[in-house]
C-alpha cells in the first residue's frame, strides 16, 4: 500500500511556508552586533575604516580609510560583530607622522572582512607617509607615493596618497604636502610650487544606500599642508582640508575622511571615524508544496494556513519617489522607477501579479529631500527618492526610487531614472538600477560645454519613456540646461495621468548670457532654475518626478544663491476582477469600481490593502 493515505502517487513533502521579508537598511556608526531577519543569507555591506591624521609643516594629508563595498553570504537569523574603526590623530611633531586609522569589520559565518585605516600624513622631518587603506601624503623632500589597498583585497578598498614637490624647482622638496589618497581616487600631487595637494575623493554608495548620511559619499583623503603656503582641499567624502600656516581640518566623523596636514603652526587633522551599511534584501518566496496529498492532509494544511491557494491576476501602476535636487548649476534629478501592466505605454507594461485573497503592506515612496542651504558642490546633501512597494501573501514587488542630483561640476547618480550631470565631460547617472524587465528608468543627460570661462549648465534627469536631455549651448555664451525625460502615461484607474517625469537641468549664468533653464519631463518633472536666485521646482506629488536643478551665478559658488527641490512623491494603483473585494488603510486611501466592474484601490501614502 502506498504510504500516503493510500493515495497512489510521489512521496508528500512538507509544505514550505511563504516567505515575505522586506528590505532593511542598517546603519553602524559605533561598534556593536547586529541580528540579521530570519531569511537573510546574503548582505550587502559597505565597510569604511577610520581615517589617518593629517602630518605637520609642509605636510601630507592622512589617507582615507579602506572602503569595501561587497556581498557577503551570512546565515539568516545570526548575530553579525561589527567593529567601527576610529581615526587616528594628527600630528603635532616635526619629526613625528600622523596616526593611521583603525580597522573596520564585520564576521559572518566565522569569516572576517575588513577595511584598513588610512595611513597617516607625512610631516616636515618625517617625510613618508604611511600606507593603509588609502595612503597618506608624503612631505618635505620625498617623492615616494605611499601605498593604497594595504593589505590588498579585490576590488581594491583604496589608492596611494600625493608626492611632495619643491616650493622653487618643482621637484620634489620644500614647502607644499602631497594630498591623501581616497577610496575613488589617488591623492594630489602639488599643482604647483607653492600649492599643496588636494586629498583623493571619496567613492559614492547612495545608489545602493538611498538613505545613508553623508550622500552616501564616504573615504576621501585629506589635503596636504603647507608651509605658509596654500594648502590642499579635502576630498569629497568626508576630507579635511589642510592648512598653510595653521592646524588642519579633521576628516567627516562617520565618513573615514583622512585629516588635512598642518602648517608650521598647527597640529595635523584627525581622521574621521568609520561607518559601516548593511542592506538584507527583500526577498519573496510563495507557498509550495508538491506530491499527491490525501484529503485529511489538506484539510488540517488549510485549517493551519499552510496550504497552497489559487491566485487571480491583478494589474498594477507602482511608481516610486523622484530624486531631489542640488543647488547651484546642477543636473535634474532623476524621476522614480516606473512599473505598470495592463495600462499605459504597451513596451513598458510588464505581467500581471498573481495574487492570493490576504493582507499586503503597500508602500508609497517619498520623494528624496532637496540641498536648500550649504554645503554646495561635491558635498551637496541631496536624497535620491525612496522604494514604492507591494509586499505580503507571497508578493514582493517594488520600483526604485529616483536618483539625486549632485552639486556643481559633478557626474549624476544611479537610480530608477538617473540624474543628470553638471558638465559634458562627467558621465550622467544610469536608469533602471533594479535591472528589471520591462525597464523602470532611462538616464539622464549630461551637462553642457563649458562657455568661454568655466561655466556650465546642467543635463536633464531621466523619465520613465525617455532619457533626460543633454545641457546645449546658444548664441554667444548662452549655455542651456537640458530637458527632464518624459513619463509615461496610464489609465488604470479610467483617468489618463502621465507619470515619473525627470527634472529638468538648472542654467549657469542667466539672464545675462540669456541661458535657459531645462523644462521639467512631462509626467511631474520640475523644471530647473536659471542664475542667481533660480531655485529648482519640486516634482509633482503622486507622479514621482524629479526635482528640477537650481541654477547659479557665474564663477564661484556662494552659499545665498539658488536652492535645490523635493523630489515628488511616488504611488500605487491595483486594479482586479469585479469578484474580488478591495480594502485599504488609512482613510487617505481610496477604493473605487471602474464602470466595467473592475476594482481599483489607489495608494498615495503607505498602508495596507486587502483582497478578499
Amino acid at each position: 500500500m502506498a504510504g500516503n493515505g493510500g493515495i497512489i502517487g510521489p512521496p508528500n513533502v512538507t509544505v514550505q511556508a511563504a516567505v515575505n521579508q522586506s528590505e532593511v537598511i542598517t546603519t553602524k556608526t559605533s561598534s556593536g552586533c547586529l541580528t540579521l531577519q530570519p531569511n537573510t543569507t546574503e548582505i550587502t555591506a559597505v565597510i569604511v575604516a577610520g581615517g589617518g591624521g593629517g602630518g605637520k609643516k609642509a605636510s601630507g594629508g592622512g589617507g582615507a580609510g579602506g572602503l569595501r563595498n561587497i556581498p557577503i553570504a551570512t546565515t539568516g537569523g545570526s548575530t553579525v560583530p561589527i567593529t567601527v574603526g576610529g581615526g587616528g590623530g594628527g600630528s603635532s611633531s616635526l619629526s613625528g607622522k600622523g596616526s593611521s586609522g583603525s580597522n573596520s569589520s564585520i564576521v559572518a559565518k566565522c569569516v572576517t572582512y575588513t577595511s584598513a585605516g588610512g595611513g597617516g600624513g607625512a610631516s616636515d622631518g618625517a617625510t613618508e607617509g604611511i600606507a593603509g587603506g588609502s595612503g597618506g601624503g608624503s612631505s618635505n623632500n620625498n617623492n615616494t607615493l605611499a601605498a593604497g589597498n594595504t593589505p590588498p583585497v579585490s576590488p581594491p578598498q583604496g589608492n596611494p596618497g600625493g608626492r611632495s614637490q619643491d616650493c622653487s624647482t618643482g621637484g620634489p622638496g620644500g614647502n607644499v604636502g602631497g594630498g591623501g589618497g581616497g577610496a575613488g581616487s589617488a591623492g594630489g600631487n602639488p599643482p604647483g610650487p607653492s600649492v599643496s595637494g588636494t586629498g583623493g575623493s571619496g567613492v559614492d554608495v547612495s545608489p545602493t544606500f538611498p538613505s545613508a548620511p553623508n550622500s552616501g559619499v564616504y573615504a576621501g583623503g585629506g589635503g596636504g599642508g603647507g608651509n605658509n603656503t596654500t594648502a590642499g582641499p579635502g576630498g569629497p567624502g568626508g576630507g579635511g582640508a589642510g592648512s598653510g600656516p595653521g592646524s588642519g581640518t579633521a576628516g567627516t566623523t562617520n565618513t573615514g575622511g583622512g585629516g588635512g596636514g598642518a602648517g608650521p603652526g598647527g597640529t595635523g587633522g584627525s581622521g574621521g571615524s568609520g561607518i559601516v551599511l548593511i542592506k538584507e534584501p527583500a526577498i519573496c518566496r510563495p507557498k509550495s508544496a508538491s506530491g499527491v496529498w490525501d484529503m485529511n492532509t489538506v484539510y488540517e494544511q488549510v485549517k493551519a494556513d499552510d496550504w497552497v491557494f489559487a491566485t487571480v491576476p491583478i494589474d498594477y501602476l507602482v511608481v516610486a519617489g523622484g530624486g531631489g535636487s542640488c543647488r547651484h548649476r546642477t543636473g535634474g534629478a532623476g524621476a522614480g522607477g516606473y512599473r505598470a501592466s495592463g495600462y499605459g505605454p504597451s513596451p513598458l507594461r510588464g505581467d500581471a501579479l498573481n495574487v492570493r485573497t490576504g493582507v499586503y503592506t503597500v508602500t508609497v515612496g517619498g520623494g528624496g529631500a532637496g540641498n536648500v542651504g550649504p554645503p554646495y558642490g561635491p558635498n551637496c546633501t541631496a536624497q535620491s527618492g525612496s522604494a514604492s512597494s507591494i509586499v505580503g501573501a507571497g508578493t514582493c514587488f517594488q520600483a526604485s526610487g529616483g536618483a539625486r542630483g549632485k552639486g556643481a561640476v559633478q557626474p549624476g547618480v544611479d537610480g530608477g531614472s538617473g540624474s543628470g550631470s553638471s558638465k559634458n565631460s562627467l558621465s550622467a547617472g544610469a536608469g533602471n538600477i533594479g535591472s528589471f524587465d520591462p525597464p523602470e528608468g532611462n538616464p539622464g543627460g549630461v551637462g553642457s560645454p563649458a562657455d568661454s570661462g568655466t561655466s556650465y549648465s546642467g543635463g536633464g534627469g531621466g523619465g520613465a519613456t525617455a532619457a533626460g536631455s543633454a545641457g546645449g549651448t546658444g548664441p554667444g555664451c548662452r549655455r542651456d540646461g537640458g530637458a527632464g525625460g518624459a513619463g509615461a502615461p496610464n489609465n488604470i484607474n479610467g483617468s489618463c495621468v502621465t507619470y515619473a517625469g525627470g527634472g529638468g537641468g538648472g542654467a549657469n549664468c542667466a539672464p545675462h548670457k540669456g541661458s535657459q533653464p531645462g523644462a521639467g519631463g512631462a509626467g511631474g518633472g520640475g523644471a530647473g532654475g536659471a542664475g542667481s536666485g533660480g531655485n529648482g521646482t519640486a516634482g509633482s506629488a503622486n507622479t514621482g518626478g524629479g526635482a528640477g536643478g537650481a541654477g547659479g551665478l557665474c564663477g564661484a559658488p556662494s552659499p545665498s544663491l539658488s536652492s535645490g527641490a523635493n523630489g515628488g512623491s511616488g504611488i500605487v494603483i491595483v486594479r482586479g476582477p469585479s469578484a474580488r473585494t478591495f480594502a485599504v488603510t488609512p482613510c487617505t486611501n481610496a477604493t473605487s469600481t471602474h464602470p466595467g466592474g473592475d476594482k481599483i484601490a489607489t495608494f498615495t501614502v503607505s498602508g495596507t490593502l486587502t483582497v478578499s
